[in-house]
């Protein structure tokens, strides 16, 4: 009792000459304190305001959005106070009582705590009252009650509890009651019942301490036999949780990160505004991982999905993958990952046609096997379906997506300046146009899906590049307004596409849309990229590990989700198709031996009488094999390789002795092969005998081969010599 009396001397002397602080000395204004908080998570709003992301900026704490005090469960605002501060409401900052009875546990060599929830405030805001290892000096503990006073001057005691709960720390990186409730027990600290709130004011004292001891805590706290088997279990699954449920709808990930890096300032609020529309974001998403269920067992785990406004180039929707439950990688963002586009390239090839006046849309191309030269070897262009049409007209070969002639097309226009188009349509190729050679024409170059769909809205916009809403760069004018809209006609061409596609395929809908479809080599890649009157929908379906899909096409794979996202853009209203620009003017056609049906066709004023008669026909000859359309002698012959060569009399007739082949790198190698014909015979190839016959196909693989064709007693017929490469673009 005599240590006792002299303790409550020695604390009565203190209070007598408790250092008195001004009010502003080092103490901020209770709204100022409660301004400055910044979470340890942005939000993310839609163009509506609407939250639809969270995104971590701070790896070193989590902390919620400040919280009023009333917002609390009544619960811990019980608790803390009967735990931490009895005297709470009543002390003017300390409690000497309790001080005193703290230092007489000290003298005893027992711990206990002497602070008030004023006094632990004070630590908190002021770095050098924080209460170091070995425990606080006389003079760090007489400055944090001048803290407390002054505190306790300046606010009132509801901001003093309601600061307190936004700050203290529990447990790991968590920062404030808000973040604990949330990480803890999934719950809003409003939500938080009474073995709840005991847990956490139980942390108080020691934040990391073990389950079972702070289920004791937590026991005592409550008192009256509370059910401490409920709390110990409630404390066993808490307090060793590794994850915290996702802070409200995490509906757009990659597009909240790709928004934050676009920004030119750091961020000041805890509130960032995108243009994505929430709406429309659900629905890509779902859309998309619809369509992963329907293609399960095909290999394919992701997909991304794009939709821009055509005037502004807000970006309405970003989905940079198909999620967890369907990717092995659902962190890399595929709107932003760079894939082989394979023939989504091709109407940027037809345009730069279209504007040298090196054809128009119903010049005839020739649609069979070529061997053109691919600048560094042969390269052996195929058609997807393995189908050869012949004679085409430009829509038609277009729309139908066929391969040789956009092959041939890009042989005459050439690879250089195909590439700096489309570099100045934003696809930022790497490398050079001879690097890539004709195979750029059928996509052999990586683009981003965001580049891919911006090129397309350059086209929906006349052939003005200008840059997605919130990143860099000039406009700039990439094609003529007139070849932008000649393109965008055709691909709006369901039956043009017809021979290809059918007429009843994904790419059909109810008002104007013009679509292309791409599939990379070995069916790595899908894509769907189309635009209306308004919007740019861009579609990527695919793996993130380069692996192929099985049996994927563009129609079956990235097409569905384009069309029923177009579908619901356009559900109150119809897209139209845009008017003509001046200089175009639409004309009657006719192909002879009725090649194609008649139709108007759209040409540049003065193009259409170097393609027709004075009848509007467009005739076919012998002469013209090999060159765009029979009236351009002058502008020179569009080379076609060996595939125009005449037969041989006897023997083999094809391939030629001394053909050099090349592996085409957007087709899948099962679907690639090399026709051989002749006489009836036995083919042999590298002294091993293939099959009998007049022709034969066979699979290539790269290397020399010796072919023979012998008759049926053996003896040689004929014998050449031939290689195959790889595709000769390198990787």
């Amino acid at each position: 009792m005599k240590t006792w009396r002299v303790l409550c001397v020695v604390v009565a002397a203190l209070a007598a000459t408790t250092p008195s602080r001004a009010a502003d000395d080092g103490v901020p204004a209770f709204e100022t304190l409660r301004a400055a908080h910044r979470p340890s998570d942005l939000i993310v709003l839609d163009r509506h305001g609407e939250p639809i992301q969270t995104l971590r900026i701070d790896d070193k704490a989590r902390r919620l959005p400040w919280q009023p005090l009333a917002t609390f469960s009544p619960a811990l605002r019980e608790l803390i106070v009967h735990g931490e501060d009895r005297q709470f409401w009543s002390h003017g900052g300390v409690d000497w009582s309790g001080l005193a009875r703290g230092a007489l546990a000290r003298t005893q060599g027992r711990v206990q705590g002497g602070s008030t929830l004023t006094m632990q405030l004070a630590a908190l805001l002021d770095p050098a009252l924080a209460r170091p290892a070995g425990g606080r000096g006389a003079l760090q503990k007489w400055s944090q009650i001048g803290a407390a006073h002054a505190l306790e001057a300046r606010w009132s005691k509801a901001q003093i509890l309601e600061a307190y709960l936004n700050l203290v720390p529990l447990r790991g990186e968590l920062i404030g009651v808000p973040a604990a409730s949330h990480h803890l027990f999934g719950k809003q600290a409003s939500g938080l019942d009474r073995g709840e709130a005991a847990l956490l004011v139980a942390l108080l004292r020691a934040p990391n301490a073990a389950p079972a001891l702070v289920q004791r805590r937590a026991c005592a706290l409550l008192g009256e036999a509370p059910d401490c088997e409920r709390i110990g279990s409630l404390a066993s699954r808490a307090l060793v949780r590794r994850s915290a449920p996702p802070l409200g709808e995490q509906l757009a990930p990659h597009h909240a990160r790709w928004l934050l890096a676009q920004q030119a300032k750091p961020i000041t609020s805890v509130r960032l505004r995108s243009t994505l529309d929430a709406r429309l974001q659900r629905s890509a998403l779902q859309a998309l991982r619809t369509q992963m269920a329907e293609l399960q067992g095909r290999q394919v785990e992701d997909g991304a999905v794009l939709v821009l406004d055509n005037r502004s180039g807000e970006v309405l929707a970003w989905v940079g993958s198909s999620g967890p439950a369907w990717s092995d990688a659902p962190a890399v963002d595929a709107v932003l990952a760079r894939r082989q586009p394979g023939s989504t390239l091709k109407p940027f090839v037809y345009a730069l046609a279209f504007e040298r006046g090196t054809l128009t849309p119903a010049s005839l191309l020739h649609d069979a096997p070529a061997d053109l030269d691919g600048g560094s070897g042969a390269f052996m262009p195929r058609n997807y379906d393995h189908r050869y049409r012949g004679w085409v007209s430009a829509r038609s070969a277009l729309a139908a997506s066929l391969n040789v002639p956009a092959a041939r097309l890009a042989a005459l226009v050439g690879p250089e300046p195909l590439f700096e188009r489309l570099n100045a349509a934003g696809l930022q190729l790497s490398e050079s146009g001879g690097y890539h050679g004709l195979a750029l024409a059928l996509g052999s170059a990586d683009v981003t899906l965001l580049q891919l769909s911006n090129a397309y809205r350059m086209l929906a916009n006349g052939g003005r590049w200008t840059p997605v809403a919130g990143t860099p760069g000039a406009a700039r004018a990439v094609f003529d307004a007139r070849v932008a809209f000649q393109v965008g006609d055709i691909l709006a061409d369901a039956g043009a596409r017809a021979t290809t596609f059918g007429l009843d395929s994904a790419l059909v809908t109810r008002g104007f849309a013009a679509v292309k479809t791409g599939t990379s080599k070995d069916m790595r890649d899908n894509w769907c990229i189309g635009f209306t009157d308004r919007y740019t929908v861009g579609v990527w379906v695919g793996n993130a590990s380069g692996d192929a899909m099985h049996h994927v096409s563009g129609t079956q794979g990235a097409a569905p989700v384009w069309r029923a996202l177009v579908q619901q853009l356009h559900a109150q209203q119809p897209s139209r198709a845009p008017p003509p620009p001046p200089g175009l003017e639409r004309r009657a056609i006719h192909f002879d031996n009725q090649l194609e049906a008649p139709r108007d066709e759209w040409f540049l004023q003065g193009s259409g009488e170097t393609l027709a008669d004075a009848r509007g026909r467009v005739p076919i000859s012998e002469h013209a094999r090999g060159r765009v359309h029979p009236n351009e002698h002058a502008r020179g012959r569009l080379r076609v390789g060996e595939q125009l060569a005449q037969k041989r009399p006897s023997g083999i007739s094809s391939p030629r002795d001394g053909s050099v082949f090349a592996l085409d790198p957007d087709m899948p190698a099962p679907v690639q092969r090399i026709r051989f014909e002749g006489e009836a015979g036995q083919w042999w190839l590298d002294g091993q005998p293939l099959g009998s016959g007049a022709s034969l196909q066979w699979m290539p693989w790269p290397g020399r081969h010796r072919l023979e064709l012998k008759a049926a007693d053996g003896r040689v017929i004929d014998r050449i010599a031939f290689e195959v490469r790889g595709a000769y673009v390198r990787r």
